[in-house]
C-alpha cells in the first residue's frame, strides 16, 4: 500500500490527465485531438496555470489565497489605466502588473501576520476591497484602446507557440526551481508541514508568510496581464471566479489542503486538466454551467484522494 501511495503521488495527476485526454479523444477524435485545438487547451490553461502556482504557496503553508481573481482585475485596470496615459506598455505591465501586485499579495499577508486571523478570513475581505478598487478606478467600465504591441507582444504567439503558453511556463520553470534548489523553498515547505517545529527550527515564520502572498499577488498579477492583453481591453469584472480554478489548479494538482506537501509540476498537470475538461466538454456541447458542477466534484475528489493516499512526506 506504501508503495501504491508513493507511486500516486509522483504519477497521480499525470496519470489523470492522460486518461482524460484519452477519453475526450476518443469522444471526439475528429475535434479534439488536433494540433490546433491542443493548442487552444495549453492557451486557455495558461492564466490558470499562473494563478494556480501562486495559490500553491499559499495552500503550501495550510492558508489560501481568495483575492488572486480580484488581484487579476485590479491589476489589468491599473496596467491599462497606465498604457492609455501614455505610459509604454512593458513599463506598464511591469508596475501595473507585478508591482502592484506583488505589493497587492504583501498586504494580504501583512494582515495574516498582524491580525493572526485565518488567510481565508483576511483574503475573502480583501477579495471584496480589491474588486471594489477596481470598480472605482475604472468607473465601472472597462477600458479599450490598448497598445497593439502590448496585445501582440503578450498575448500573441511566438513562431507556433502562443506566448501566455510560454508565460506560463516559464513562471512554473522558475518556481520549481525555487521549490526545489534553494533555502527558501525548503524553508516554506517546512512552515508548511510544521509550524511549530519550523519555528523551533529557526524559521522566522512572519517573514516567510509575507513571501508566500507577496507570490500569490505577483502570479495573480501577472495572470491579470496576460488576461487583459487576450481580452484586448481591462474589464472591471475580469478574474470574477478565477479563485475557485486557482484552488482547483492547486488541489487537483496534488497539493495538500493540510499543508506541507506539493509540487509545482503537479499545478501545471492540475491547470490542463482543468483546461482539459473545460475544452471538451465546449467540444461535445455541454452546458458551460455544468463545468462548475465538474469542477467542484474534482476538488472534492482530490482532497478525499489526498486524504486516502496522501503521505506527510514533504516532496517538491
Amino acid at each position: 500500500m506504501q508503495k501504491f501511495n508513493l507511486i500516486w503521488e509522483k504519477y497521480g495527476t499525470f496519470g489523470i490527465l492522460l486518461l482524460i485526454t484519452l477519453g475526450l479523444g476518443i469522444g471526439s477524435p475528429q475535434y479534439f485531438l488536433t494540433t490546433s485545438n491542443l493548442t487552444q487547451v495549453l492557451l486557455q490553461s495558461a492564466v490558470t496555470i499562473l494563478i494556480g502556482v501562486g495559490e500553491f504557496f499559499t495552500i503550501l503553508i495550510a492558508g489560501i489565497d481568495l483575492s488572486v481573481g480580484s488581484i487579476m482585475a485590479l491589476t489589468g485596470m491599473v496596467s491599462a489605466k497606465m498604457m492609455i496615459a501614455g505610459v509604454p506598455w512593458p513599463v506598464a505591465i511591469l508596475i501595473g502588473g507585478v508591482v502592484v501586485g506583488g505589493t497587492l499579495g504583501c498586504f494580504n499577508g501583512f494582515l495574516v501576520n498582524k491580525t493572526g486571523l485565518h488567510p481565508f478570513i483576511i483574503t475573502l475581505g480583501t477579495l471584496a476591497i480589491y474588486r471594489g478598487l477596481t470598480l472605482i478606478i475604472s468607473e465601472a467600465a472597462p477600458v479599450f484602446g490598448l497598445p497593439q504591441g502590448f496585445k501582440s507582444g503578450i498575448a500573441g504567439w511566438l513562431g507556433p507557440v502562443p506566448i501566455p503558453v510560454l508565460i506560463a511556463l516559464i513562471v512554473a520553470l522558475v518556481f520549481i526551481f525555487i521549490t526545489v534548489k534553494t533555502k527558501l523553498g525548503r524553508n516554506i515547505f517546512a512552515l508548511g508541514g510544521n509550524s511549530q517545529a519550523a519555528w523551533f527550527s529557526g524559521i522566522n515564520i512572519k517573514r516567510h508568510t509575507l513571501i508566500v502572498f507577496v507570490i500569490s499577488g505577483i502570479c495573480a498579477g501577472i495572470a491579470g496581464v496576460v488576461l487583459t492583453a487576450r481580452l484586448g481591453a481591462a474589464e472591471p469584472l475580469a478574474g470574477t471566479g478565477y479563485e475557485t480554478q486557482a484552488i482547483a489548479a492547486a488541489i487537483i494538482g496534488g497539493t495538500s489542503f493540510f499543508g506541507g506537501k506539493g509540487r509545482v509540476i503537479g499545478v501545471v498537470m492540475g491547470g490542463l486538466i482543468i483546461g482539459v475538461i473545460n475544452n471538451g466538454l465546449n467540444i461535445l456541447s455541454v452546458p458551460t454551467y455544468y463545468q462548475q458542477i465538474v469542477m467542484g466534484g474534482l476538488i472534492i475528489l482530490a482532497v478525499f484522494l489526498d486524504r486516502l493516499f496522501g503521505s506527510k512526506k514533504v516532496a517538491a
